[in-house]
């Protein structure tokens, strides 16, 4: 693998450690500025908001930049928005600092999913992007609990500085290891969009948001659910955090070498697996080791599906490929957000602390049902002759046409 994907994987440590790790400092901020812990919970809504606007919008004002010097002003942003928020004199300033952060989130991994499937040969695509993916998963595993350990004994401030310095590595990285790559000729804003005509770009990223809406159903509650129903002790919310972090480094590994290799079939089992495994958390939620070994799978299972999905939205999105694959991570976001609306609903209804794993099962069987109707549909716009290949492999070859 090139070193350029390790530049892209630490921009995207930086990038995963600053979305997470407000969760696990969300008590100390709030005493600080004196709010409620709702309205510092805005600092998760703000974020992932942004990410939903400013995946598209930072797109499309690149596409008249080369790839590089994009990358190299979106950590740019990163950092800008991560000092303003270390050193925020007010609630309503670090609000801002987290939505100038989360501007960058999105079109960093859609433009950095590009440029990581250009630096390999076209059978390694998929594993590229999922190279680039592990700094996000590892940044759950090693960033979020350093970064709260760092909060909760030194001083919120400090972990917000030091996600600065990270960016900074992460630009540098950049600047250094990734080639310049040249602009497509010809690709305009006119050809970014005509990618959302195609029905497969849109059942892929509404696959996105209810499958990772799954994930986030169980994952947001993750802490009442762990502390009031299976019994755990506060301090332990972190290290089950670890764990499902770990199941994440893992899933997405093995989705990303599957992805190449049979990306639908890779779909089916992670979909259908989470779908179960999310169900009978309602269940394994009442038993300390049943529940740690749950939330590791769920982490693995909801991971495993993102090389294949964003690997889908590149084939299908025609040489116009960087806003499609933006929106897509804008996609994951809108998922988090939609799942941590709806388990609050369940649990505001009073049906308790696991409610929210059965609204999970619902939104993971829901992806799993588009991903067949995707792959029904994918194989009647395939020429009959060529409906056996087509069947046998639906993704495998559509990038070396398009690109």
């Amino acid at each position: 693998m090139p070193l350029a994907l390790l530049a892209l994987a630490i921009g995207a440590f930086g990038i995963g450690t600053t979305e997470f790790v407000i969760m696990g400092l969300l008590p100390e901020v709030a005493g600080d500025f004196g709010v409620s812990i709702p309205t510092a919970g805005l600092l998760v809504t703000g974020y992932a908001l942004g990410v939903v606007i400013g995946a598209p919008l930072m797109t499309v004002l690149g596409t008249r930049i080369p790839r590089k010097r994009m990358l190299m002003l979106l950590m740019g942003l990163f950092i800008a928005g991560n000092l303003l928020s270390a050193l925020a004199p007010a609630f309503a300033i670090m609000v801002i600092g987290r939505v100038i952060a989360s501007l960058a989130h999105g079109a960093f991994f859609g433009i950095g999913s590009v440029v990581a499937a250009e630096l390999v040969a076209p059978q390694k695509k998929a594993g590229a992007i999922a190279m680039m993916f592990t700094g996000l998963t590892v940044a759950n595993v090693v960033g979020v609990p350093l970064g709260t350990l760092i909060g909760q004994h030194v001083g919120w401030r400090v972990t917000f500085a030091v996600v600065a310095g990270l960016g900074v590595i992460g630009l540098a990285g950049i600047a250094k290891l990734v080639p310049e790559l040249p602009r497509p000729e010809g690709v305009h804003l006119r050809h970014e969009l005509a990618a959302f005509k195609n029905a497969q770009v849109l059942l892929a990223m509404a696959m996105t948001v209810l499958g990772f809406g799954g994930v986030f159903a169980a994952v947001t509650y993750i802490a009442p659910m762990m502390t009031h129903v299976a019994g755990f002790a506060d301090g332990s919310v972190t290290w089950l955090l670890v764990l499902f972090g770990l199941g994440m480094v893992g899933g997405n590994l093995v989705g990303g070498r599957y992805a190449d290799r049979a990306l639908m079939p890779m779909l089916y089992v992670s979909l259908g697996a989470l779908a179960v495994v999310l169900a009978l958390f309602t269940l394994t939620a009442h038993n300390k080791i049943a529940a740690a070994v749950t939330i590791a799978l769920i982490g693995a299972l909801g991971f495993a599906t993102v090389p294949p999905l964003q690997k889908r939205v590149l084939d299908h999105a025609h040489g116009a490929p960087t806003l499609a694959s933006a929106v897509n991570i804008g996609a994951f976001n809108l998922g988090n957000a939609l799942s941590a609306w709806l388990g609050g609903l369940v649990i505001s209804a009073g049906l308790g602390y696991t409610a929210p794993n059965w609204v999970g099962a619902a939104l993971a069987a829901a992806a799993l049902v588009l991903a067949v109707l995707s792959a029904a549909l994918e194989r009647r716009e395939t020429p009959h002759g060529a409906t056996v290949a087509a069947s046998a492999a639906p993704a495998d070859r559509p990038t070396a046409v398009h690109h």
